[in-house]
């Protein structure tokens, strides 16, 4: 099987200060890779390369068999890869169905919004309930579920989501992990950065561990929670 995407020899960074170095992962087509680590490591930075916010300094990245490195991120996102950031970065003086509807703007997402609209609906009911609300008025996690639904607003065939349960309380990442789980059931390969590390290997198919802008170990995910690294590194075990 070849891989949906694959990283190779990736060294990345912002000015002159390096942050990833001949780093190299992959994820196959419908799986969902978690990547973990002690912050400043480079995890963000690495879904910063490839969903094309971020030129790398060299290495490859190919999605789809295609090189992709260096492309503009509205190309790739009109290929379908979705990068919801970490935070929620929403409008405050629009409403929840409002801030939602802006991340089906770009060509290819318009027309099918309003059953965009619906799938996000009931993935997320908390995000349904609050739809006329004015963005300002949500609690922090109720913002951060909203600005998952905005990302979920695009057909992906990539999606890369950045610590998704920062900042919400345990029912609340319930929800999004449940949401996680139907998405990657639908096909779509999903890269996940997650400091919620036992909750991220409980539903991914393969691991990597980052340290120092370096992948330190990989394997599948379950068995990962038993790695000395993973371990010392991100469980304080």
């Amino acid at each position: 099987m070849s891989a949906a995407l694959s990283v190779q020899g990736l060294t990345a960074g912002y000015d002159r200060t390096m942050v990833l170095r001949d780093l190299s992962v992959a994820v196959n087509p419908g799986q969902t890779a978690v990547v973990i680590g002690p912050n400043g490591h480079g995890k963000t930075t690495l879904l910063l390369a490839i969903s094309g916010l971020l030129k790398p300094s060299a290495g490859t990245i190919e999605f789809d068999g295609r090189r992709i490195d260096g492309t503009a991120a509205e190309r790739l996102a009109d290929r379908g890869i979705v990068h919801i950031l970490q935070g929620d970065g929403l409008f405050p003086d629009m409403t929840v169905e409002e801030n939602l509807l802006l991340g089906a703007f770009l060509r290819g997402s318009w027309r099918g919004r309003r059953a965009s609209l619906r799938r996000v609906y009931d993935d997320l009911p908390v995000v349904e309930e609050k739809r006329g609300q004015k963005a300002r008025t949500l609690s922090g996690g109720e913002r951060r579920l909203v600005g998952l639904g905005r990302g979920m607003m695009r057909p992906a065939r990539l999606l890369l989501i950045d610590e998704p349960s920062l900042g919400l309380a345990p029912v609340r990442v319930d929800e999004v992990y449940d949401a996680i789980r139907r998405i990657v059931a639908s096909g779509v390969s999903v890269v996940v950065v997650e400091q919620d590390v036992e909750r991220a290997l409980a539903i991914a198919d393969r691991a990597y561990l980052l340290g120092e802008g370096r992948v330190v170990t990989s394997g599948p995910a379950a068995s990962m929670r038993a790695s000395e690294e993973v371990r010392r590194s991100v469980l304080g075990l």
